[in-house]
């Protein structure tokens, strides 16, 4: 199944999903979601999760809507956090000539504020600091998850999606220079794993304006997604609804007003933004030229073998 998230013409949040054998169409399924207080693709998951919501049932009754006239959001527009990994291939950790990677920086926050959704548009707030493009593959988490094992890690997962890590460099903490309002674009699809290859076959590939800039093997993940979920619910409860990102490979670089970023991962919709530098300031904290550094030319892209 690959779900969606759209707004009505009352500014309503909706859920839906696209239709397996027509995918110029999108089901409705707001109507059969359980009442709750948070969006509906958080209580159509939570549902899900103790049997009492099924897509079967759903998509007998769900409304038809032309997929021309839906105008997608991110897939989860709401999670109650962002759970992100920092450093996870190390082609990314020599292309940052870093000291560290994932198993001694463990994850970071990023604020729920900063999702932002597919053809949206990613705002740059300053005009006096570098910021780059971080290409990932996420999770979508489908049960409560405290202490899991990595072997049973999977089971908590109710799907995938694209996503950027939009990043701002310097020497501020790492959850204040990835949660600016635009820097988390997600989706435009959650897709269920029945849908999906084996996590360690897929491949990653990023553009802007047309080049490619990042290309990776999800296998060279150095911790996967079993391992990664283990330890981040170690850390903090999980609930259904939250994203788990991990983390992005090397090809990291500075994006522009005018830019535009394209991410596709096997098995997943592509997701496309543009960027844009209308009203950006100077920035008022003093982190230039600390921090991570990536490199000032673009690192090339290694063909795959």
């Amino acid at each position: 199944m690959r779900y969606v998230s759209f707004r009505d013409t009352h500014d309503a949040l909706r859920v839906g999903a696209i239709a397996r054998d027509d995918p110029t169409v999108v089901l409705d399924l707001t109507a059969d979601v359980p009442k709750g207080p948070h969006g509906p693709m958080r209580r159509l998951i939570e549902a899900a999760s103790v049997g009492a919501w099924t897509a079967e049932e759903a998509l007998r009754t769900a409304t038809e809507l032309p997929r021309a006239d839906v105008v997608l959001i991110a897939p989860v527009p709401e999670p109650s956090k962002i759970v992100a990994a920092p450093v996870n291939y190390r082609n990314h950790q020599e292309e940052m000539s870093s000291d560290s990677q994932i198993d001694a920086l463990g994850v970071f926050l990023k604020a729920p504020s900063s999702v932002t959704g597919h053809e949206s548009v990613v705002r740059l707030p300053y005009t006096d600091r570098r910021f780059d493009q971080e290409g990932e593959f996420a999770v979508v988490i489908g049960r409560q998850a405290r202490h899991v094992r990595a072997a049973d890690a999977l089971q908590h997962v109710f799907g995938f999606t694209s996503l950027l890590d939009m990043t701002m460099r310097g020497g501020e903490d790492r959850s204040v220079r990835k949660s600016f309002d635009t820097f988390t674009p997600m989706g435009p699809t959650l897709v269920t794993p029945d849908e999906v290859q084996e996590i360690d076959e897929l491949e990653l590939k990023l553009w802007v304006n047309g080049t490619l800039r990042q290309r990776a093997d999800l296998a060279d993940l150095i911790w996967d997604v079993p391992r990664l979920i283990a330890y981040a619910s170690s850390v903090m409860t999980l609930f259904p609804g939250d994203v788990v990102t991990t983390g992005t490979p090397e090809g990291v670089g500075g994006v522009r007003d005018g830019d535009r970023i394209e991410l596709e991962i096997t098995g997943l919709d592509r997701l496309a933004v543009g960027v844009s530098s209308a009203g950006a300031v100077a920035c008022p904290t003093l982190g230039a030229g600390r921090g991570p550094r990536p490199p000032s030319e673009l690192t090339p892209v290694r063909p795959r073998t």
